[in-house]
């Protein structure tokens, strides 16, 4: 069974690497010249994929076994489960056996069995990752520009993700010009997924070995580099406390939330937001004024695979936090009451409820009515209850909720429920139809604010916040699918919001689809009254050779002045005029490029970060090696040509 669900993990985090195309001339203008070994996407993919042969006959296995398995495999708080080990990179393990947290508890392994550990739990080889210089900034950190501070938009600050003009310096006339300026090709990465921030005259980016990176936003040279113990999903947060040094904030794969200091990358904080040993961090902190919002998530769904799992004890919850020291002001949990053994499965498994609910958004800010908003997925184990798929309101200050509104009920789902008989399936086998979007509050002409809140059934509702979330209507403009759908995010721009639809037609989970109905691409919607003024759906553009290559839009679009960026799952980035949905320009990332740091990079499905605008620059970006789409490691720098 532990084979069985190691070969469901792979199908889950990787996919194919795609076609090659020449490398973008352009990719290096303006950057300075670094001497380091060019090493192909193709290459650093294939180090990720050698046949070790079958995995329970590996030397780590034994290894693992008596030194390891006790405390991950999902019993021991603060132990990240083996899935999550499986996500790390063997040169991040290798760190935390040799000089990191685990570095006691290794001391009786010699290297060659370390290495022996990472290979089994990893399936790659443990030292023979490329080591690629970094352009580093001539002036080190004295790039750092006071004058130019973050502009208070995007994840963490608004969700409604627009930049205006003098914010983003971008119209729909620049976006027709937009040239490629300079992008990165993140060392031994098969996704990038942490949405970009930009300030200071800097870029501030996380990636999948956990390191979080300062670029200078003209030439791509690097400020600053800060290790994380894991990879970085979240978005950085970026501020300046009324008292010291400005900061970066930023969560990784194994719920451990930092602050560094924005001009150095000294570490200022860290915390753990939860002490479950599947949780994780997704969605990004929203911040106000001292205080952060922290939504928690996990993968214990996928820990339910095993059915020697006992299922589930996780519960979603949102943290506030001083964003100085990271002191915890209070707790919020989606599910109210704690978990509970309610029976057993037939393989005499204890049945733990409730569970589930998980906080993967970014939090919605009302500063008139000091509320938060949030939504959440569905219930790990049966019964399913009125918590999941819900959005929820919750008071600031205190942390008590003010109300909820069920989306969909009866919505229980784990990973077992995509394997025959598996007993840890709940019986409900639900939809898995999260509010995995960051809800939008939308003001009216008429002074009245309507909160939008986007749904994986391809669902737009518009509720009122002054009457406990009651749906003023709500209009569908996508199929959904258990990959969306509404994905990972709206945007909005005075009354008008737009919903990026992923309505992905094959979630080899299963599910028998209608292609017919599928709407992949984008529409926007008139607040004011729930009519859509326009649908762009995306034709299919993937050839057969490239099985995980899909036109829909699962990322988070953005909008600015009259244009919305959006970045699909074929790979391209493309632009839309605000007012028909007309295409003004478009980029296929999904080819090599060359970086600034000497390495030949290739980009892929775009999800889980959305395009930024800042300062006359998009930046986005590229790959997405999860759950059947295209792996890419690159951050792209785009500015109108000339």
């Amino acid at each position: 069974m532990k084979r069985a669900i190691s070969l469901l993990l792979t199908a889950f985090l990787i996919a194919s690497c795609g076609d090659t195309a020449e490398p973008d001339s352009a990719a290096s203008a303006g950057a300075p010249e670094v001497e380091a070994e060019k090493l192909s996407s193709t290459d650093q993919f294939q180090a990720t994929s050698v046949d070790f042969g079958p995995r329970e006959e590996m030397p780590g296995a034994a290894l693992y076994k008596e030194y390891c398995a006790h405390c991950h495999s999902g019993t021991v708080p603060k132990a990240p489960h083996f899935i999550w080990l499986e996500m790390m990179t063997p040169a991040t393990m290798l760190k935390t056996l040799n000089e990191g947290i685990m570095k006691r508890e290794a001391e009786a392994l010699s290297q060659e069995e370390r290495r022996a550990v990472v290979e089994y739990v990893t399936r790659a080889p443990a030292d023979t990752n490329a080591v690629v210089s970094l352009p580093y900034c001539s002036d080190g950190v004295g790039g750092f520009d006071s004058a130019s501070p973050p502009a208070k938009v995007g994840w963490g600050h608004d969700t409604a993700r627009f930049t205006d003009a003098a914010t983003g310096g971008i119209d729909a006339d620049d976006a027709a010009k937009l040239k490629l300026k300079w992008t990165f090709a993140f060392p031994g990465a098969l996704r990038a997924r942490s949405q970009p921030a930009v300030g200071w005259g800097g870029v501030y980016a996380g990636s999948q070995d956990g390191t979080v990176y300062a670029f200078d936003l003209e030439t791509g040279c690097v400020r600053w580099t800060f290790a994380a113990s894991a990879e970085v999903r979240t978005g950085i947060v970026l501020t300046t406390p009324k008292e010291g040094e400005p900061l970066a904030v930023f969560g990784d794969i194994l719920a451990k939330l930092y602050a560094v200091n924005a001009r150095t990358g000294e570490l200022v904080w860290s915390k753990k937001a939860d002490d479950h040993p599947s949780a994780t961090l997704t969605g990004t902190a929203a911040l106000v004024e001292e205080r952060l919002f922290v939504p928690v998530s996990s993968l214990e769904v996928v820990a339910a695979a095993d059915p020697e799992y006992p299922c589930c004890t996780f519960r979603g919850k949102v943290l506030a936090l001083n964003v100085k020291d990271g002191t915890q002001i209070w707790e919020h949990f989606a599910i109210p009451d704690e978990p509970r053994v309610t029976g057993q499965t037939s393989a005499g498994t204890d049945l733990m409820a409730p569970s589930g609910a998980p906080v993967w958004s970014s939090p919605a800010v009302d500063l008139n009515r000091n509320r938060l908003y949030f939504g959440t997925g569905e219930n790990y184990s049966t019964p399913a209850d009125e918590h999941s798929d819900a959005v929820i309101a919750i008071d600031m200050t205190t942390g008590e909720r003010v109300w909820q509104r069920q989306s969909t009920s009866g919505d229980a789902w784990n990973v077992a429920c995509m394997m025959e008989d598996n007993p840890n399936c709940p019986p409900e086998n639900g939809p898995d139809f999260d509010h995995g979007s960051s809800m939008i509050l939308v003001d009216l002409p008429d002074g009245k604010q309507v909160l939008a809140a986007g749904h994986k059934n391809g669902t737009v509702f518009a509720l009122d916040p002054d009457k406990d979330g009651e749906v003023m209507w709500a209009v569908n403009v996508g199929r959904g699918s258990i990959q969306g759908g509404i994905h990972f995010g709206m945007a909005a721009q005075e009354t008008t919001v737009y919903a990026p639809i992923n309505d992905m037609n094959d979630t080899r989970n299963g599910d028998i689809l209608d292609p017919k109905k599928a709407m992949p691409g984008v529409s926007a919607i008139d607040f004011a009254n729930g009519k859509v003024l326009w649908t762009h759906i995306q034709e299919d553009i993937c050839s057969e050779e490239r099985e995980f290559c899909d036109p829909g839009v699962s990322a988070p679009v953005t909008a600015g002045p009259d244009v919305l960026f959006a970045g699909h799952l074929d790979g391209f980035l493309r632009a839309y005029n605000r007012t028909d949905g007309e295409l003004l320009w478009e980029y296929d990332t999904a080819r090599e490029h060359e970086g600034v740091n000497g390495l030949v990079g290739k980009g892929g499905s775009m999800s889980g970060a959305g395009p930024t605008i800042a300062n006359g620059h998009v930046i986005v970006n590229s790959g997405y090696g999860l759950y059947f789409h295209e792996p890419g490691n690159l951050l792209l720098v785009f500015a109108p040509e000339g």
